[in-house]
């Protein structure tokens, strides 16, 4: 299997800290950069070509909601998965009309987002049923395959 190389994108800095921590516990997932607005990751998806970008649902001037759209719109896009503190049915359909690949709670992060990964870049990717981390820990993750 290859290295899946991942852009965080992230306001927080101290989020984009603990994420980078709980990622590098795989030897699979290369951090290739970070972002800390909308328009940043844009501009390192560009120049980075991740093979996928973890964007933060609430960021001042582009929300990651309108970063995934664009970022989307690119040929031959990377996947794309929304962490967020707000999880709710609202905006994981959201998420997925933006065309994200998947949505992670960030309560959930630490046990959902590597399996969610893992998932999303086994063999051909997931049924588009498939497409997001369970609300409730006590469920299997599910992913769902980007839109191609």
């Amino acid at each position: 299997m290859s290295a899946i190389r991942i852009l965080l994108v992230d306001d927080n800095r101290g989020f984009l800290k603990s994420a980078a921590l709980l990622l590098s516990e795989s030897p699979r997932f290369i951090i290739v950069g970070e972002a800390h607005s909308g328009y940043e990751a844009l501009e390192k998806t560009k120049t980075l070509h991740p093979d996928l970008v973890l964007v933060d649902l609430a960021m001042p001037e582009m929300n990651g909601l309108e970063t995934t759209r664009r970022i989307k719109q690119n040929t031959a896009p990377p996947r794309v998965i929304i962490l967020t503190l707000y999880d709710n049915a609202e905006y994981r359909t959201a998420a997925e009309i933006a065309g994200a690949d998947g949505f992670v709670a960030k309560s959930g992060a630490g046990i959902h987002l590597c399996p969610l990964i893992h998932t999303l870049f086994k063999g051909n990717g997931p049924t588009r049923s498939e497409a997001h981390a369970p609300s409730t820990p006590d469920q299997t993750v599910e992913a769902r395959s980007a839109k191609t």
